[in-house]
Formats: structure tokens, C-alpha cells, sequence
């Protein structure tokens, strides 16, 4: 169970303590006292270093004001002065101000500003998520909505659980039904506001799935009022309903909070902007002449109708920065800020504090093809920096050989580890990355995910390989019984473990014989099926079989297809299966990889490979590790250098995103929260093919590269035909050649085909279809000593020198300068090398 940590409870009623003589805010935004002069403004030390923009925003008074705070604009620190002026200037008191971060670190540092700012004077504010301020308030109103104010709040492992036990009471998962699609669909429909009563009335009774949902809604929402429980969308859509069922107690807030502040607007979904709307409605008459009966002070705050006007509300985003759609954002809330806040007052901060011209020149350049949009452009007083470097490689494990090689030269020039990062669309793509990271002894994490080889759908994939090709092994066997669901429970398990124990038989030969056990039909079926797969498959791979030892592809896509895997990560409708389904394809990429690289490779040679990969230790560097994340993850985060990998077509774009209403002007926005993301280096890549459903496709480069001015970028790529035409320009470069068309969108269109005379590689090249080409080869190099001076041969790089080696037992790197590769480090453990 989680519980939102409340903020210190102060006893002061919810009415606000009114200054004497005070009269709130005069017509023309000032605050003014009793006797009409203005009050002194807050102190000049609360708004030095402010730009013009950023301490208009910060001083303004109106009813309604929306900061579009570009990336790296300082909006933190205009959010912070203008709470503080608020409060030093007396126009408010701490305890009437409201403001509103997503996450509790930034309500932290929001706090912590405003205190450093002002001291103790600051102690009083509500700064908190959507989510702790909707329990402070539920809490203290519990008992108007028939709860106690010792309610439990439901985290997401709570939810799970509970929907686990009502799916399998219902008999649902034979429908289809996961855990994951009904706590996603349940907390969707929450978001919008649509409680059960309200989905029961729209739901289609002839359709045995609704039916379904229907009952696990019921059945869920039942369970959490029984157990006095939220779950964390009941927070705000409960609020909400409070607002709107009891007007009076709405009142109390709106009238306690007259500055309402609101950071990241473009992220808020239908519930959190409704809670905002309700917290800043007017107060009727008829509801302040209540108040007033019951005690509270608010006579100060009425106007000459008698009405409590709404609060001011100030919220602060960037509609270029709405990147959460799938979690329910929605951009039409900051788009239409205006509309819904007539005379609203709206304040571009343009200047970054972050990025380098040029980086900024190609972000704005990138946003620009997205409509309906509130028009800016960054720019910085710091110049314009280094050029953007773009690389084409012929694979991924290429692509991510240049990544590692430019990280290596930021490095060997000054810059830590830690302050670089690389970014990605979808977290199948650090497979490549991660082999070559480790092989080239690259210390590196990754951030907000599990390492590839840790993934538990690929751990599945590999148990069900693991089993046949060793069947003794129970732990891989006990992995894949019920993996997907065959109802085969731990009973069983423990009935099928027993048996083979009694009659002194493995685990795999125990399941051959399950019909002995007395099991239910449909049980003993399942087991025999997953056993009679499992026997197919290693027959596949019997040296003696007629038809030849099959390679290890066909067989993993035969066990996935066989047992169902993939077929129930496509067919769910969580979301996240989607994406673990792409991992599980990246997988058998992996298996024809081996196939090409290792023509007479057996399955136990490709286990070995990867139990090497994925079993390699972490190297560990004084200046932190590379930190490798999603673009949605890396949103609100800085780096000295930026890697933005994959720019190609159906990856960014995603595939997925063609069919959605606005998903391609969305994953342009991605586009550019990856770019703004970068402060002094900014590197682009994309490779000429790409696994694609564990088949290896040609990747066409994304159309967001065209819209980027050429002069901005410095191309780079393997040489050789293959990859430009006639092997004298990147491949990304090709939409605009001469006569080919002006290509998609672009922004600042003329200088593509300018560049070319500039192309690197423009001399002949030998017309090798594939030079150059890296693998993620790996291999076991037990004991092998290096020492400085030997001479080695590598597998994807040809010969070279050993000019230094470090580290300590399995951490032993070689530094290794190489006649035609340059200079590499190599883990020595694991390197396919050979000591000449």
C-alpha cells in the first residue's frame, strides 16, 4: 500500500487570513491597499538575473497568464520568483497559494527555492503533485463521501493484485483478459472521468468481452469501497466528483486558494485540467452568504455582485513538449489555454540557458512542420557551437560501434561519462548497444528500463531454447510451465516435481508422463502439449536427424509460434506487450545474427554467446557510466552530449504512430525533446538496415532528418557504395538529390544538395557491398594474457597493436590501436580476437 506523504498539516481554517485594510487586486492587476495606493512591490533582489520576458511573467497580476516556457528557458525559476513576490509583496499570504508539479521531486525543489528565497515567510504553501494535494483534501472531506479519513491508497502492485484475483475468480483470462489491459483501460476511463455507472450506460451488453469488463469494473470498484481504499486515479477523479457534488466545500477551496500555480500544463489529462477548472470558478453569492453563516471571513474577498472572483491561475509548458498522450495528456488543454481563459495573458520565454545555437537552430527548424502551435524560437546568448555530427552506419551493431567510438573520443577529451547519454525510440534498439558497450568496455546503465538480456520476456524466450537444449534444467523448465498461462498452478508444479522425485524420473520425463497423475483433463492436456513441443523442438536439433540440425532461428520462432508467446503479447491489449513483443522479435534478430556470423553454430554455441554478453561485469569508471533511456524517458533531463540513435522511419516515426490522430506531429515533438535535450554536442545517427519483426529490413532514413537545414550538420557514415549513391554522400542525404524531389516538409530547404560538395568520402572506394561491416561477435577468451606490443587480429577490425592494457581480472581492458580502425578498448574477456 502506498500513502502520499500529506505536507505538514497547519490548523488554520481553509478560510484565508486577510490583511487589515486589504482589498485584493486592483482593476489593473496591482495590488492595492484600503486607501487605493499601491502596496510596495516585492524587493528588487527577487527578480535579478530575470530576462525582460521571464520577469514579465513573474510580475504580472492578472486573472489568468500562460508561460510557454521553451526547453531550457529557466521556468523553475520564474515559477519560484513569482511565488515569492507574491508573498513578499503582501498580496498574498503562503497559505493561499496552490502550485502544482508532477512529480514530487520538483515539488521539493520548488519548495526548497522559495524557502531559500524567503526564509521562513514561505511555510504555509501548498506545493505538491496533483496527487498529495487531492489527499490532503480528500482526507480532511473523507467523511462527506462516506469514507473515514484513515483511507488506504492502492499503488499499482495493490491494483494488480486485487484485479488478478478478480480475473481469475471470473474466469476472464479465458476471454483474454491480462491483468495489465484491465488496469490500463480502468485507469483510462478514471482519467476521463467516467466512473462505473457511468461506463455501465454506455456499454455495449451484446459484446461478451464488454460484458466481461464490465463485471471486473464492478467487482474492482466494490472491492476498493469494502477495503475504505483509492486507487491513485481515484485521487483526482474523486476530488473532482466532490467538487461537483458539494458545492460548499468546493467553496472552501476556492475561496482559500486565490493563486493557483501549475507547472508542465501540457501533460495534464481530462481529470487533472477539470480539477484545475473546478479550483478556479467563482463563488456564487448564495454559496458565500453560506460560508459567511458558518463562520468564515470572507467578506473581503466578494466584489460589488457579491461573488468571490475565480483565482488567478498561472500555468506554465510548452505544447512542443506534449509527448505522454499515451498516458492520456492532452495538448488541447495548453492549446486552447485562451479560449478557455479569455484575456488570458500569454508570455514566450524563448531564450535557452541550455543548448548551443546550433542545436537549437535544428530543433526549431524540426517543430516548425508541426501546426496548431503556439510559435517560437529558441535561441542563446552562448553562440553557436559545435555542428550537429549525423552518421549512417550499415547496421545497428555499426551504428552503435560509431556511438561508442565518439563517446570514447568525448572522454579521452574531458568529458565524464555521466554527462553523456544516448537516446532511443524503443528499448528493443539497446540490444545493439548494449553488445557493443560491453565488448568495448564502456561503462554504461540504463535508465528507466531493464538491461535487454534482463527483460523478463526475453528470459522467457531464452528458458523455452535453454530447456531443449538442456533438458535437466528445472529452473529454465519451471520458468516456461505456465509461461504464457496454461493453467498449470504451483500445485501442479509441485504434483509433476514429486512425481519424477517418487519414481526417479527428471522433471521433463515426469511431464511426458502427466496423464499418470491424475490431473483434470484440461490440464494434463496443456502439459502434454508444451512437453510434446518442447520434444519437437529438440528433434530439430538432433545431429541424426534426416532433415538436418535446423538453426537456432527456426527454432526459437518455432517454440514462440508453438507455445503462443508471441501470439499473447500482440494480442493484448496492454500496452507495454507491444513493446515486449518487439524486444522478443529483436530476439530472434539476434538468433540469425548468430546464424550469419556463425554459419556452423550450434544452439549451445548461441546460449554461450549470450550467457558471455549477458553475464559480462560492469565496468566500473571514476567519471560515472553513459546513460542509456528512451526518448520519453529522457524528457525534463540535460546532457553535455546527446546521442539521438535510430532516426529512420517506423522507429521515428514509430510505425505505431500512422494510424493515431496526431501521432506523427507527437513523435516530431519526441524528435525535438531529444534535441533540446543536448547542451554543447549533438550527434544523429541512423543505419541502412534495421531488425524489423526479427526479419532484417532496409531502414529508410526519418523524414524529420530533411526538415533539418544541411548547413547545420556534418554527415558522416561508413564509406562505400552501398551506403550513398555512388559512396559520396549519407544515405540520409539521398531524398534530396538532384531530380529526386524536394523530399517532405522541410524547413529551410536549399542546402541540401549545397552540401554535397562538401560530402565526405567523395574519392573512389573499391565497390565492397559491405566494408567495414561490425558484428556483436563475442567469444570466450578464458586466461588470454595481453601485454603492450602484442599484436593482435579482431574479428570486425582487422589487425592491430596493444598499446596499454588495464584493469583487473575479468575486467581487463586492451587499449588497441588498429591499421585500419583506428584506436579501440576491447574487454578482453569477451573481444573475438586472436593473439598473432
Amino acid at each position: 500500500m502506498t500513502s502520499l506523504p500529506d505536507a505538514p498539516q497547519t490548523t488554520p481554517s481553509s478560510v484565508p487570513i486577510i490583511l487589515d485594510g486589504w482589498q485584493g487586486d486592483g482593476a489593473d492587476g496591482s495590488a492595492r491597499d484600503g486607501s487605493g495606493k499601491r502596496w510596495r512591490g516585492a524587493s528588487e533582489r527577487l527578480f535579478e538575473g530575470l530576462n525582460p520576458q521571464q520577469r514579465e511573467a513573474a510580475e504580472y497580476r492578472g486573472q489568468a497568464l500562460l508561460i510557454v516556457a521553451g526547453a531550457g528557458s529557466g521556468k523553475t525559476s520564474v515559477l519560484t520568483r513569482r511565488i515569492a513576490g507574491l508573498i513578499e509583496s503582501r498580496e498574498a499570504w503562503p497559505s493561499e497559494i496552490l502550485a502544482i508539479t508532477f512529480t514530487n521531486k520538483a515539488a521539493n525543489e520548488m519548495r526548497e527555492r522559495v524557502e531559500q528565497l524567503l526564509g521562513g515567510k514561505a511555510q504555509g504553501m501548498w506545493i505538491s503533485t496533483f496527487h498529495s494535494a487531492c489527499v490532503r483534501i480528500l482526507r480532511r472531506e473523507a467523511e462527506t463521501i462516506g469514507k473515514t479519513a484513515s483511507f488506504t491508497i492502492y499503488d499499482s502492485g495493490d491494483t494488480r493484485a486485487l484485479l488478478k484475483r478478480i480475473i481469475k475468480e471470473l474466469d476472464a483470462d479465458t476471454l483474454g483478459f491480462t491483468v495489465g489491459a484491465a488496469a490500463n483501460r480502468i485507469s483510462k476511463l478514471k482519467n476521463e472521468l467516467t466512473d462505473l455507472e457511468t461506463f455501465a450506460r454506455s456499454a455495449n451488453l451484446s459484446d461478451p468481452q464488454e460484458v466481461m469488463f464490465l463485471e471486473i469494473f464492478r467487482q474492482y470498484t466494490r472491492e476498493l469501497r469494502r477495503a475504505n481504499a483509492f486507487d491513485f486515479d481515484d485521487l483526482i477523479a474523486e476530488t473532482v466528483f466532490l467538487f461537483r457534488a458539494f458545492p460548499r466545500v468546493a467553496a472552501l477551496y476556492q475561496s482559500r486558494f486565490r493563486h493557483i500555480l501549475v507547472d508542465e500544463y501540457q501533460d495534464t489529462n481530462h481529470a487533472q485540467y477539470s480539477l484545475i477548472r473546478e479550483l478556479t470558478m467563482p463563488v456564487a453569492p448564495d454559496i458565500v452568504d453560506d460560508l459567511e453563516s458558518h463562520g468564515r471571513n470572507v467578506r473581503p474577498l466578494r466584489d460589488a455582485a457579491g461573488v468571490i472572483p475565480s483565482a488567478s491561475l498561472t500555468v506554465v509548458g510548452d505544447s512542443d513538449q506534449s509527448i505522454y498522450a499515451f498516458r492520456g495528456a492532452d495538448i488541447r488543454n495548453i492549446v486552447e489555454f485562451e479560449r478557455d481563459f479569455p484575456g488570458a495573458k500569454v508570455v514566450l520565454l524563448e531564450q535557452n540557458y541550455r543548448s548551443t545555437q546550433n542545436i537549437l537552430s535544428a530543433a526549431n527548424a524540426v517543430i516548425s512542420n508541426n501546426f496548431d502551435r503556439k510559435d517560437k524560437k529558441l535561441w542563446t546568448a552562448v553562440g553557436d557551437g559545435e555542428k550537429i555530427i549525423g552518421y549512417t552506419g550499415y547496421s545497428g551493431h555499426d551504428e552503435a560501434q560509431f556511438v561508442a567510438d565518439e563517446i570514447e573520443k568525448l572522454h579521452g577529451a574531458g568529458m565524464a561519462y555521466k554527462d553523456i547519454a544516448v537516446f532511443y525510440r524503443t528499448n528493443a534498439q539497446t540490444r545493439a548497444l548494449e553488445e557493443i558497450f560491453i565488448r568495448s568496455a564502456l561503462p554504461y546503465k540504463v535508465m528507466g528500463g531493464t538491461k535487454f538480456y534482463e527483460r523478463a520476456e526475453i528470459k522467457d524466450s531464452m528458458a523455452y531454447l535453454i530447456t531443449v537444449a538442456n533438458p535437466d534444467d528445472m529452473l529454465a523448465l519451471r520458468r516456461i510451465l505456465n509461461t504464457p498461462k496454461r493453467g498449470i498452478g504451483p500445485a501442479t508444479e509441485t504434483q509433476l516435481a514429486s512425481y519424477a522425485e517418487d519414481n526417479g524420473l527428471t522433471f521433463r520425463a515426469a511431464m511426458r508422463d502427466a496423464a499418470s497423475l491424475g490431473l483434470g483433463p484440461k490440464v494434463t492436456n496443456a502439459i502434454l502439449q508444451l512437453s510434446s513441443l518442447l520434444d519437437e523442438a529438440a528433434a530439430k536439433i538432433d545431429p541424426s536427424n534426416p532433415a538436418g540440425v535446423a538453426p537456432v532461428a527456426d527454432v526459437l520462432t518455432f517454440l514462440l509460434d508453438g507455445s503462443g508467446y508471441i501470439e499473447t503479447l500482440r494480442n493484448s491489449r496492454d500496452p507495454q506487450d507491444e513493446a515486449r513483443a518487439e524486444n522478443v522479435d529483436e530476439l530472434v534478430a539476434v538468433t540469425r545474427e548468430f546464424a550469419r556470423n556463425n554459419p556452423d553454430g550450434t544452439l549451445v554455441d548461441f546460449l554461450t554467446e549470450v550467457s558471455l554478453v549477458a553475464a559480462a561485469d560492469e565496468i566500473d569508471d571514476s567519471s560515472g557510466a553513459v546513460s542509456l533511456m528512451t526518448l520519453h524517458t529522457a524528457k525534463g533531463l540535460e546532457y553535455d552530449a546527446v546521442f539521438l540513435t535510430g532516426i529512420e522511419e517506423d522507429l521515428l516515426p514509430h510505425r505505431m504512430s500512422a494510424n493515431e490522430p496526431g501521432g506523427p506531429a507527437e513523435e516530431r515533438r519526441l524528435f525535438y525533446v531529444g534535441i533540446t535535450r543536448a547542451k554543447k554536442r549533438l550527434f544523429l545517427s541512423l543505419a541502412m538496415t534495421r531488425a524489423q519483426f526479427g526479419e532484417t529490413a532496409v531502414a529508410m532514413p526519418s523524414r524529420y532528418l530533411q526538415e533539418i537545414p544541411a548547413d547545420l550538420i556534418e554527415w558522416r557514415q561508413s564509406p562505400g557504395s552501398a551506403n550513398g549513391r555512388g559512396g559520396t554522400q549519407s544515405r540520409a542525404l539521398n531524398a534530396r538529390r538532384p531530380g529526386l524531389g524536394a523530399g517532405s516538409g522541410g524547413s529551410g530547404g536549399s542546402g541540401w544538395n549545397d552540401s554535397l560538395a562538401a560530402a565526405p568520402f567523395r574519392q573512389e572506394r573499391p565497390k565492397a557491398e559491405w566494408p567495414n561491416r561490425v558484428t556483436g561477435k563475442v567469444r570466450d577468451n578464458g586466461e588470454l594474457e595481453l601485454a603492450p606490443g602484442d599484436r593482435i587480429r579482431h574479428a570486425d577490425f582487422g589487425e592491430g597493436r596493444v598499446t596499454q592494457v588495464t584493469g583487473q581480472g575479468a575486467k581487463r581492458v586492451a587499449h588497441v590501436q588498429f591499421e585500419k580502425a583506428g584506436a579501440k578498448k576491447l574487454l578482453i574477456k569477451i573481444a573475438p580476437i586472436d593473439k598473432l
